[in-house]
């Protein structure tokens, strides 16, 4: 008899042997229908897995976390059995798992179009009905090769031929159609159901130009119906959000082909990134911070010190000068080094904060870019914190606090936290990287948060604290960092003097919370719908006429607006002002100031909102305040 262990400490007796399913139906015959997979001391197996010896145990259902991994996988086979249905001769290549779905690669005598679709969608419905159970068998790597280019499946039987001889490889079927896979995969067909076909694309084999273009098809898949239909009305929300549009729309900014990842910024847009950037900037005077600038290009030789020669080469742009090479700094933590160490400091110094918004490049592929969310050529609010071992927890916390509150202030609200722990290649020995992953967790625990840990995920130098985010729509964005860096300050020489009067190298955090001004300005935008709250609109109110005889009255109230602070334009075109008010709102101005004769001769303005909403007169004294009141952190 084999003893299994359940999720809630209860044991159970079977005999060696037993499968999953099995396990489940003695449960009860409610939890032996939900069944897609189950968990054997934290590996996920098929229903089928057969249960050899003392082991933990968890029936995967539509509840457990992995429900959707193995769902969007075996929905990949369901859309492979499909397309050879119905394009015989199709051969199948590879069909991962991906975020909120799945796709695969087909081999066929001409490419499949998004008018496909709609066919291979209907008939996985038809092979769901079917009920068709899932059955995995085994065999040796020659034999699979054999089995594969007997169906005529050869793209399928080079995967095989790189894999070692004596490795036993697994094989699921469904009906007439057998894949090569890991898996695990759900029961029967039956339980397939919420999927949409998305889109098609071109890929070649093995990701290499040189060879034979395949057409790659995507779905998405869910846990029922109910899901996928909330994820398709994210993404049409997603698409009237686009941070692209509405920047073209709204005049924000724009890209082009000759500087590829690199940003134009419009007035507009620029006066946008001045509320955020000016906003942060306080953050840093009213939490200690020092302001630094440093050189956009350095010698390479500083980056070989600091290990990004050997760790990040491949991400940097470099040039040269009289036989010099130098790099375009990807980030600015060396130049802070420098900072710090122009002069010695006393222990009683410490800690030292850094802060510059400092523009950054990195050679990322064209085929990533995106916008303004993924760019080349970017800035962050970087900062840097020099201090001793035991000012980690303190310094970790107050930054956690003052995160918090600056997504507060943009109107984020739902913020969950992950360490991200050390990754291979990395710097340093095991007992560093022990010290800064458990001074993270000291921080955090302090502040009394739960966080997720993501092995392998850290930086090179240390592990991270990332924030991530989730806007109005609930997709969510990785945004701040708080890193614990004990190898930099070495590798650079940075020193301290401490209170014995010995020579000591101070821990670096590197510390970031809205990350890259870019990147976060299109998260604004999107979360906005680019209808942004007065204190961030980068055009708070337009004044408009009705006759050219209220022109200079424009004017004037133009004028007192602005030399307030306020961000407003006036509108003196000979338009019908039913126009300007529809054009203005479509702007998504928060207010509109209409004046006409009355307004000129009573010194007041005629208030509305972009949602129509009409505030009747006011003088211009009041809706400044009114302004003011509503100009939120900036204030």
């Amino acid at each position: 008899m084999i003893s299994i262990t359940l999720p809630d400490g209860s044991q159970r007796q079977y005999e060696a042997g037993a499968t999953i399913a099995d396990v489940a139906a003695s449960i009860g015959a409610g939890l032996a229908k939900a069944a897609l997979a189950g968990k054997v001391d934290g590996r996920l197996v098929d229903t089928s897995f057969p249960l050899s010896g003392d082991a933990s145990l968890e029936i995967v259902t539509e509840k457990h976390p992995d429900a959707l991994e193995v769902l969007r996988h075996s929905t990949a086979h369901l859309l492979a059995q499909a397309v050879q249905r119905l394009f015989p001769g199709a051969q199948v290549t590879i069909g991962p798992v991906i975020d909120n779905g799945f796709y695969y690669d087909f081999s066929y005598e001409r490419a499949f179009t998004p008018d496909d679709l709609p066919s291979i969608e209907a008939e996985m419905a038809k092979i769901v009905a079917e009920k068709l159970p899932v059955s995995r068998s085994v065999k040796s790597r020659d034999e699979a090769i054999s089995f594969f280019q007997n169906i005529g499946e050869h793209y399928k039987a080079e995967i095989i031929s790189s894999i070692p001889a004596n490795e036993a490889l697994s094989l699921y079927s469904q009906g007439e159609f057998t894949d090569l896979c890991r898996g695990p995969h759900v029961p029967s067909t039956e339980k397939l159901r919420g999927f949409k076909l998305m889109k098609v694309a071109g890929a070649y084999w093995r990701g290499d130009s040189n060879n034979a273009m395949l057409s790659r098809i995507y779905g998405t898949a869910w846990l029922n119906d109910k899901d996928l239909k909330a994820y398709l009305t994210q993404l049409e929300e997603a698409e009237k959000r686009d941070h692209r549009k509405i920047g073209k729309a709204q005049s924000l900014f724009h890209v082009q082909e000759e500087g590829p990842g690199l940003v134009f910024w419009h007035p507009k847009g620029w006066r946008l990134w001045q509320v955020v950037e000016q906003h942060m900037r306080r953050v840093y005077r009213d939490s200690g911070y020092q302001e630094v600038r440093c050189p956009q290009v350095l010698d390479v030789s500083l980056w070989k010190k600091s290990g990004h020669w050997d760790n990040y080469q491949n991400n940097m742009f470099f040039t040269e000068s009289e036989k010099r090479t130098y790099a375009l700094k990807p980030m600015n933590c060396p130049g802070h080094v420098q900072v710090f160490n122009q002069g010695l400091h006393s222990y009683r110094d410490l800690p030292i904060r850094y802060g510059e918004f400092g523009a950054c490049h990195r050679n990322e592929p064209s085929g990533a870019l995106h916008g303004i969310m993924r760019v080349r050529g970017f800035t962050q609010d970087d900062g840097h914190i020099f201090c001793t071992e035991n000012q980690i927890e303190a310094e970790v916390t107050a930054f956690h606090q003052q995160a918090m509150k600056v997504y507060s202030d943009f109107g984020f609200s739902d913020i969950a936290l992950k360490i991200a722990l050390r990754p291979e290649p990395r710097l340093g020995d095991d007992a560093t990287w022990d010290k800064a992953e458990n001074a993270l967790r000291a921080a955090l625990s302090a502040a009394g948060v739960q966080w997720e840990e993501l092995p392998g995920e850290g930086a090179f130098y240390g592990p991270k604290i990332e924030y991530h985010m989730r806007d109005s729509i609930g997709r969510g964005w990785q945004v701040g960092t708080m890193q614990v860096d004990f190898m930099m300050p070495e590798r650079l020489g940075a020193e301290y003097v401490d209170e014995h009067s010995a020579r000591k190298h101070p821990v670096m955090l590197h510390r970031a919370i809205v990350g890259s001004m870019e990147r976060f300005i299109g998260i604004l935008i999107e979360n906005h719908a680019g209808a942004f709250p007065p204190w961030l609109a980068p055009v708070q109110s337009v004044v408009m006429n009705i006759t050219d005889a209220q022109a200079d009255y424009v004017a004037e109230v133009r004028k007192t607006l602005v030399n307030q602070g306020f961000r407003v334009e006036s509108d003196l075109r000979n338009e019908k002002i039913g126009y300007k008010i529809r054009e203005h709102t479509l702007q998504k101005v928060p207010y509109l100031l209409v004046v006409g004769d009355r307004e000129r001769e009573t010194g007041t303005i005629a208030v509305r909102t972009r949602e129509g909403v009409d505030l009747g007169s006011m003088s211009v004294a009041e809706f400044a305040a009114k302004l003011a009141a509503e100009n939120g952190p900036a204030a």
